[in-house]
Parts: structure tokens; sequence; C-alpha cells
């Protein structure tokens, strides 16, 4: 999907260490917020909310927040029961 709306492999190559990439500042507030939401306790302060505010309204944040939300409920859940992800090309 990523490649298909424009994202190099290189791009995608770097994403595990993104603020050395690249990006516009609101696609960096958003991977900073799926980070924060995965890696950390998710909570989110009020110095952070109000820098994201910067880039995104309510509902958009809302939105990242469910699907980071989201994706995590699924790996957690692959994980729990060792579901290995569907390889492409594998029915």
């Amino acid at each position: 999907m990523a490649r298909r709306l424009g994202w190099s492999d290189a791009v995608l190559e770097g994403l595990a260490d993104f603020e050395r990439l690249e990006l516009e500042e609101p696609v960096r507030w958003a991977l900073r917020l799926g980070e924060r939401v995965t890696r950390g306790d998710g909570h989110l302060d009020s110095g952070f909310y109000g820098d994201l505010r910067g880039h995104f309204d309510e509902s958009q944040i809302i939105e990242l927040l469910a699907v980071a939300g989201l994706f995590n409920y699924f790996n957690r859940f692959n994980n729990a029961l060792e579901i290995q992800p569907t390889q492409p090309g594998d029915r």
C-alpha cells in the first residue's frame, strides 16, 4: 500500500530510524505518535499533544490513535497465538 502511495523502498527500509529520513512534518508526527503508543505507555503529555495538534485536528488525531491501537491489537493477538503474517503470493 505504501509503495502504491509513492513511498520508496529506501524510506520503507529506513522507518525503524524515521527521524533520520526526509519526511514531511505531519508524517514525522504521525510516526512519532505511533511509536509513542506502541513502545511507550501511550500517555500523550500536554507538550507532545500540543505539537501534534499543530499538524492534525482532533478527528485526525483520533483516527491516527485508532489505527495505531488496532494494529497493536493485531500484533499482540497474532504474537500470542504465534500466527505468522501471510507472505505476498500466499493464500
